[in-house]
């Protein structure tokens, strides 16, 4: 049986583990981000990570679906129910990501999320929709694979109406992280939904960061909670379910663990916004390979090499790498190769009607590979790009 505990900040001792990591995320979070890269670029870099957070929080939940397989997947043009799961989730973090400065985390708005993540997905035990989207469950559940048993259903109104308090309540600032960590774990143990309680808490760990100040411009930072619990499943289970005897010194461990995570996915990921670091850790191996893997032809590596190097070409740089001349001719030539980059989507433009081109990474091949030196660089974890066996 659930025991009930009053939902509260704890107030870590000053020289522990918790209060440092609290301090070294209230730095992040004050940290001017000065965007380095191409804003083209960097919300596909942006897009991409909105799929490995959707597929790792997917996956956690049983979803076998992996980033190749998604790639794929989006190429054949396939709408099975994996894929719908993943495509849903990504909706719901742009639909936080437009909203959450204009809108209290509340019922409505966590029944938005619900029903966004939802929509289009057929019924348990085959699939991973709900008989009642947006709507609290209306039966006692059992958790699978868990001894824990979630609320009665007559108190779930209740907890959560005490949680949306908790969350919006105007406590100062030293608390926000705290905040975030132990509404993660009460949403989890309160079961508010009859299906995907736990991507709803992974979104609502998104929704929380962004409302209290770590993406104070969605423009300048990339943020990836869900890697925190990619690498290890079991141990994200065994934390959550430490927490749920409600004894501060559990609470503080669970908060220790979500934390010390989330710092380590901001601070790697943050390099990403500094072009010197992207250009020659990730992009330019990136074209390398593709270029080995006869993905790319020799006057387009020369082509993406330049781009890489100069941010944004024009029609004329195009000219130029390839010793072309000034006559008509050649001028035709260079808008068919132009052409055919922006259809293969190696490059883009800068804007909808520009004639300045930046990188791309909408490739099919270019996201394979650029998953696979995701992996290699620790941006992302095997649990995405490998197959369980």
């Amino acid at each position: 049986m659930y025991n009930y505990n009053e939902l509260k900040v704890i107030n870590p001792s000053f020289d522990s583990k918790l209060t440092s990591l609290i301090l070294e995320l209230d730095y992040l979070r004050k940290k001017e981000i000065k965007l380095d890269v191409p804003p083209v670029l960097f919300m596909e870099l942006k897009e991409i990570f909105h799929l490995f957070e959707s597929i790792g929080s997917l996956r956690i939940e049983g979803n076998r679906t992996t980033v190749f397989d998604y790639i794929e997947s989006k190429v054949e043009n396939k709408k099975k129910q994996n894929i719908i799961e993943i495509e849903n989730n990504e909706k719901a973090l742009l639909f936080i990501e437009e909203n959450i400065s204009n809108l209290k985390i509340d019922r409505a708005f966590l029944s938005q999320l619900h029903k966004i993540l939802m929509e289009n997905l057929g019924y348990p035990p085959m699939y991973e929709g709900s008989r009642n989207p947006g709507e609290y469950r209306k039966i006692n559940v059992k958790i699978s694979g868990s001894n824990f048993l979630p609320p009665d259903i007559a108190t779930v109104t209740l907890y959560m109406e005490e949680l949306f308090e908790f969350i919006n309540r105007d406590d100062l600032p030293q608390y926000d992280l705290i905040k975030v960590a132990i509404a993660h774990h009460r949403f989890a143990w309160i079961h508010p939904f009859d299906n995907g309680n736990g991507r709803m808490a992974r979104l609502l760990t998104y929704a929380m960061l962004l409302k209290y100040g770590f993406m104070k411009s969605i423009k300048t930072r990339i943020l990836n909670p869900t890697a925190v619990f990619c690498n290890n499943r079991q141990k994200y289970y065994e934390m959550l379910n430490k927490a749920d005897n409600g004894e501060e010194s559990n609470l503080i461990l669970w908060s220790e663990y979500m934390l010390e995570g989330i710092k380590n996915e901001i601070e790697k990921i943050d390099r990403l916004s500094q072009y010197d670091y992207l250009a020659g850790y990730i992009l330019k191996p990136l074209i390398k390979k593709g270029y080995e893997k006869n993905h790319l032809d020799s006057e387009e590596y020369k082509i993406l090499s330049y781009t890489i190097d100069k941010r944004i070409i024009k029609a004329e740089d195009i000219k130029k790498i390839l010793s072309l001349g000034a006559g008509m001719s050649d001028s035709v030539k260079t808008s068919r190769i132009a052409k055919r980059l922006l259809e293969k989507g190696f490059i883009r433009k800068e804007s909808e009607n520009s004639r300045k081109y930046a990188l791309s990474l909408s490739n099919k091949f270019f996201l394979k590979i650029l998953s696979e030196i995701f992996e290699e660089k620790g941006f992302i974890s095997k649990f995405l790009t490998r197959s369980e066996e």
